[in-house]
């Protein structure tokens, strides 16, 4: 359930009217759901499949969107790229109702964006944004302002243009801590916007409050990290890198996360002047493996170390 918003992308454009929906479920319902989501985060994703495969039995379309975030999330962890696949191929075949139908295509989007979809991502974001608009429900709102902040960021530079970005900023903290459903979706991106403010700071307090929801999670981990790096407390973010590559190389052996472990490990030893380091981690890059896997790396990241000659 961890994962970067669709950014570059999201472009204002025309929106097809919708009514006022919901994402509110039967009390049973609720509870299933909100267990989707710790085991999840727990990383018992067989156990958190399972959950969602009852969830289809009663509501197949709310199902089929849990059952995606799941793998999506399997995805976004162990780099698993076929969970990634089954995800976009569910989502884009399954119906639901009401906001359930927008966050499917809000999901979808994300899918479709990770696998080299950019524009087919964003125009699947965009339709279910309205919808996300229209509605006074919390969890809709903040839904919604991960791609209104986007759209905001894109157009600041427009003379007299309005910005609601602080805005967006408030309703995604405050959903974060109420919702037990899809508090990782919304802490995430709420990191990331801060990141991308340079208010690393913030970044760090925010990727501390999801470890104390999810202690030691991998990519959780990996995000303290990286705000650790660009507070240039680059000790503490080597060790958390260190610890995340080699339990990533028992758990799933030379996966994406590996792979971002050992490039951030590159350039963190670099910026610390312990040229040493960094090239014992570079020559991991020599590995065929890497090779195949470096498509999927970020491109942030990749940006930084070429214009560092790191790569």
């Amino acid at each position: 359930m961890l994962r970067r918003g669709i950014m570059a992308m999201l472009i204002v454009c025309g929106f097809a009217l919708g009514e006022t929906l919901s994402l509110a479920l039967p009390e049973s319902l609720m509870v299933q759901a909100e267990k989707v989501t710790s085991l999840t985060m727990a990383l018992r994703y067989s156990e958190a499949l399972d959950v969602a495969k009852k969830i289809r039995s009663q509501n197949d379309g709310v199902g089929c969107v849990l059952e995606s975030i799941v793998r999506i999330s399997m995805y976004d962890d162990r780099g698993d790229t076929l969970a990634l696949k089954q995800a976009g191929r569910s989502l884009d075949k399954c119906e639901s109702d009401g906001l359930w139908n927008a966050l499917r295509k809000f999901e979808l989007g994300y899918v479709q964006s990770e696998s080299g979809h950019s524009v087919k991502g964003a125009l699947q974001t965009r339709s279910a944004a309205k919808l996300f608009e229209e509605s006074k429900e919390q969890e809709a709102r903040a839904f919604y302002a991960i791609y209104a902040y986007y759209v905001d960021q894109s157009f600041s530079w427009v003379p007299f243009k309005s910005d609601h970005r602080d805005e967006y900023l408030a309703v995604l903290d405050s959903a974060s801590k109420s919702s037990v459903r899809f508090w990782p979706l919304f802490l995430t991106p709420l990191i990331w916007m801060h990141y991308d403010k340079e208010d690393f700071a913030a970044g760090l307090k925010l990727a501390e409050r999801g470890l104390s929801k999810a202690p030691n999670h991998p990519v959780m981990l990996q995000i303290k990290a990286d705000m650790l790096y660009r507070l240039k407390r680059y000790d503490e973010a080597a060790k958390i890198y260190e610890r995340s590559a080699d339990d990533y190389m028992k758990r799933t052996g030379p996966s994406i996360r590996y792979w971002c472990s050992v490039l951030n490990l590159v350039r963190i030893y670099h910026d610390a002047q312990n040229s040493e380091k960094s090239l014992e981690w570079r020559k991991k890059l020599e590995n065929p493996k890497y090779k195949a896997m470096e498509d999927w790396m970020p491109g942030s990241l990749m940006d930084d170390l070429k214009k560092k000659k790191l790569l």
